[in-house]
């Protein structure tokens, strides 16, 4: 028999194949449900309410897909803990801890590389493979918080790949991820962060889950956006604006700016000032990311200028941060992911 990830089966979805395929009660999936995602047991012969002749049955149609942990590496300045994961066909992708005085907070990857090629990104350098199932999504969490003996409270969609690419198996994730009966994480607690796929912005809020939004702009024209962003020549600055304002007026939420700041690229007063003309029609947070140590040999600007640009947008009433670097020390902050497994 064909066993099945149970990781990509919804709540729903798992009760429909117990009560008609198994002949089971409903509740045997709420049971199930506490063992995998609240007591993070992955194997059927080692949750007790269930009866010999269920763990038999239970095993010849499902096992319970967790990556098996390859390589861990933590960071000795804050204790960021990045995890490289093998899937069940070998590939790799990497996952990150982070934590903060209120919060555990977690980034995942939604894709084996990335197709979108972006300048200062390790993964983009690797090219594209293929995309997570809904059940590989999901197993980085359970392997992390099974691992550390986490519960992780805040979780973000930015680690390898373009979520909105895999956008079928990433929504699964985010609303069996919130569903009360599996994982029962808050939505505003999830974070999706794309590179700008505009039309799949302009229908996030179908989604049905309050979850946060994230854009990686990192420059203010097409013609510098172009430069470090091939997606642009596709989805241009002034279509990815007009989907995020789509996105705004159907959800009322605010929506994040991610902006990579590049010395002597997109750091001068010309660029804060382009950068806030952008968005002056919508509700958003900037926040500010000096460009973290990159094969492209892209320099991050001086603390002078940083702050400079900050004041400079801070002052428009805007809301703007300098983004907490975590993590630089393992190659685990923003852009430096990357599979390395094979090469070790």
């Amino acid at each position: 028999m064909n066993k099945k990830n149970l990781l990509n089966f919804s709540y729903e979805e798992l009760e429909e194949y117990f009560v008609n395929i198994l002949k089971q009660k409903k509740f045997r999936v709420t049971q199930i449900a506490d063992w995998v995602y609240k007591k993070h047991v992955f194997d059927f012969d080692e949750m007790s309410n269930l009866s010999k002749d269920q763990k038999i049955l239970f095993t010849e149609h499902f096992y319970i897909g967790i990556p098996e942990i390859v390589k861990i590496s933590k960071s000795k300045q804050d204790g960021t803990t990045k995890f490289l994961m093998m899937l069940e066909d070998g590939k790799t992708v990497e996952s990150v801890l982070m934590y903060y005085p209120n919060r555990i907070s977690a980034c995942i990857s939604s894709q084996v590389g990335c197709a979108l090629k972006c300048e200062f990104c390790a993964t983009g350098k690797m090219g594209f493979e293929r995309n997570l199932t809904t059940g590989e999504i999901l197993g980085q969490v359970l392997a992390m918080e099974k691992f550390k003996d986490a519960n992780i409270n805040n979780l973000v969609y930015m680690g390898m790949g373009e979520p909105l690419l895999n956008y079928d198996n990433v929504i699964k994730s985010v609303k069996m991820l919130n569903d009360e009966k599996l994982r029962k994480l808050g939505g505003r607690h999830i974070t999706i962060s794309t590179s700008g796929i505009a039309d799949k912005i302009e229908i996030l809020n179908e989604l049905g889950v309050e979850i946060r939004l994230s854009v990686s702009l990192h420059a203010a024209t097409n013609a510098q956006r172009d430069k470090i962003m091939p997606i642009n020549r596709k989805y241009p600055l002034e279509q990815l604006i007009q989907s995020c304002k789509i996105y705004q007026q159907k959800t009322n939420k605010r929506v994040t700016f991610e902006y990579t700041v590049i010395k002597g690229f997109n750091d001068s007063k010309k660029d804060a000032e382009d950068l806030i003309a952008l968005l002056s029609n919508l509700k958003s947070m900037i926040n500010l990311i000096p460009v973290n140590p990159n094969s492209a040999g892209l320099e991050r600007p001086s603390d002078r200028f940083l702050f400079d640009f900050y004041n400079i947008i801070k002052n428009k009433g805007i809301d703007v941060s300098i983004r907490a670097e975590k993590g630089t020390d393992i190659e685990a902050a923003c852009g430096q992911l990357k599979t390395r497994y094979e090469n070790d």
